[in-house]
């Protein structure tokens, strides 16, 4: 049988993968939770008050890929599986790798220049290796939790300005972008308005809006964001929103990827 004779046709009904992102105390792990029959590997403390399935708490990234294969080959009912955070993952990892060398400073692995963080990408690229398994033989969605930063970016027809990104070093930050359907920047709406003092105008800003909890699908000058499922640049942060969001147009049919994710739960 040759190669064309093995060319496939149509959509794959394959789970979504996902990685969310956000400042602290937004509602990323609440998110999590919602999703499909979801278990965690926790690789920070701070599930407590969030009734979900969990690992126990990851101490080093040997144990976040045991857990993962764990859940590749065991019996089990989960649909969704969840690592929160993918940041102190990468912590983990870059612990593991300092104490393969004996040095105190993944800057200092393998013999600096860099190398250490590229150790740490190809440990990350075994991750999802293990998360497309999980995808394909067992139909789990994947979300990726992870915190935010700050960056300056150098747009070459805008100039320099700041942005939000995922809390990952550049190595690694491009690997998961890449391999992820969505990466979502979880935020808030904040209208502003200006300030006045009776009938004078001041220059300064205040917040206006309620705050409500929104997520970013679309990439801009704010943040680092993607979707191959055609969505709306803004969401509410809820999984329901994003699993209708996925409805196809034309047919109002729900799309492979979303009709695998909204199955019942049954763990």
């Amino acid at each position: 049988m040759g190669m064309l004779d093995r060319v496939e046709h149509g959509p794959q009904s394959l789970p979504p993968r996902l990685l969310l992102y956000g400042t602290e105390g937004i509602g990323k792990s609440t998110y999590g939770a919602s999703a499909p029959a979801p278990v965690f590997v926790q690789t920070e403390d701070g599930l407590g008050e969030i009734g979900c399935a969990r690992f126990p708490l990851a101490r080093s990234f040997d144990e976040v890929l045991a857990a993962l294969e764990e859940l590749r080959t065991g019996g089990h009912e989960f649909q969704t599986v969840v690592i929160d955070s993918l940041d102190w993952a990468e912590r983990l990892a870059w612990d593991g790798i300092c104490r393969k060398y004996g040095v105190d400073s993944i800057e200092k692995a393998a013999g600096g220049y860099g190398k250490g963080y590229i150790e740490a990408a190809n440990l990350f690229r075994r991750m999802l290796e293990t998360l497309d398994a999980l995808r394909r033989e067992r139909g789990m969605v994947a979300i990726l939790i992870a915190h935010a930063k700050v960056e300056a970016f150098t747009d070459p027809e805008e100039g320099v300005y700041d942005r939000y990104s995922p809390r990952l070093h550049k190595h690694a930050n491009a690997l998961v972008t890449e391999w992820c359907d969505i990466v979502a920047f979880a935020t808030r709406r904040i209208t502003i308005q200006n300030a006045h003092a009776g009938d004078v105008k001041i220059a300064k800003n205040i917040g206006a809006g309620g705050g409500e909890r929104i997520l970013r699908c679309e990439g801009g000058p704010s943040c680092v964001a993607k979707n191959r499922y055609n969505l709306p640049s803004e969401l509410p942060l809820a999984w329901s929103a994003l699993m209708d969001a996925m409805v196809g147009p034309a047919t109002e049919e729900v799309s492979p990827q979303a009709e695998k994710a909204r199955e019942p739960v049954t763990a």
